[in-house]
């Protein structure tokens, strides 16, 4: 079994089509039809159906999927670690960032790169859950997420800063003026909120739930970028990390009473895995550029 054959069967089940998987790699389609073959007599097993011009994964197929990727992540993270050591600063990283970080991370993205001009840089931003899910397949080298307590035990971590949940107002919105808000004074007031499964927003509703304090939730989005702008026209509030609100010059926070809105902002890794120097030297930067901004 060769690695060169297990990059023509993952890309062969990407594409579902030997033809197309063949132009992706530079190679004939007789030479990847042919080493797919030798792997699946290898094997003892088909790992595809051959319908036409395409090609489906047999169940054995999707099983061996799962593995092949996991090994072909692990040779390129092998390759990545003699790299480091050999002190050559080239590669890529990938890191996952909920959209709160958005303030914090785009200066330290701008210095790094301009520091270290070798390395290709991902950035993948959703919700947590589906970050941590994507570094548990080595999708992702970490991610940038908030916690209310702890991170899960398959993580280790590293603290970045405290950040609280806030209302977030235009300067036009008639509670704009206020120093702080209480909780229940939340109850019946009409919102935009993030969607679930954002961390601020399973927060809230844990907080919100807790105090049988019910807004009036008028639209849910995705998108916080889409969320704040829709926040300038003056009508609507929202509760969101506060972190969120850097930059947006027409908007303003109030602080909400109590402690229970505060999040852990967190480097997270998968445990027992290889951490890149890149990895360690943009944390640096990303630690300068959130203690500016504290």
């Amino acid at each position: 079994m060769e690695l060169r054959q297990l990059t023509y069967f993952v890309k062969a089940a990407e594409t579902a089509h030997f033809t197309a998987s063949a132009e992706a790699l530079y190679v004939t389609q007789s030479t990847l039809s042919q080493q797919i073959r030798q792997l699946e007599e290898e094997l003892g097993m088909p790992l595809f159906d051959r319908v036409g011009r395409h090609v489906q994964l047999t169940e054995a197929g999707g099983v061996f999927l799962l593995h092949a990727r996991q090994i072909l992540l692990d040779v390129e993270k092998g390759r990545q670690a003699i790299e480091d050591l050999q002190n050559l600063l080239t590669g890529e990283l990938r890191i996952g960032a909920t959209y709160a970080f958005t303030s914090v991370l785009l200066p330290a993205l701008s210095a790094f790169t301009a520091k270290y001009p070798g390395i290709r840089i991902f950035v993948d931003y959703g919700t947590t859950e589906d970050l941590e899910r994507k570094v548990r397949t080595s999708e992702l080298d970490f991610i940038l997420a908030f916690h209310q307590h702890t991170a899960p035990l398959d993580f280790e971590k590293q603290e970045l800063f405290n950040s609280k949940v806030v209302m977030a107002v235009s300067k036009k919105h008639p509670l704009a003026q206020l120093s702080r808000i209480n909780l229940k004074r939340l109850h019946g007031m009409e919102m935009i909120l993030a969607t679930r499964g954002f961390s601020s927003r399973d927060l809230l509703n844990e907080v919100l739930e807790k105090h049988k304090v019910y807004p009036e939730i008028r639209m849910e989005l995705n998108d916080v970028h889409a969320l704040l702008s829709l926040l300038e026209s003056g009508r609507w509030a929202t509760l969101i990390n506060e972190r969120a609100l850097i930059g947006w010059k027409n908007l303003v926070s109030v602080p909400i009473e109590g402690r229970e809105l505060i999040r852990r902002a967190m480097v997270l890794w998968q445990k027992g895995t290889y951490r890149k120097k890149a990895a360690d030297l943009f944390i640096q930067d990303l630690l300068k550029t959130a203690g500016r901004q504290s």
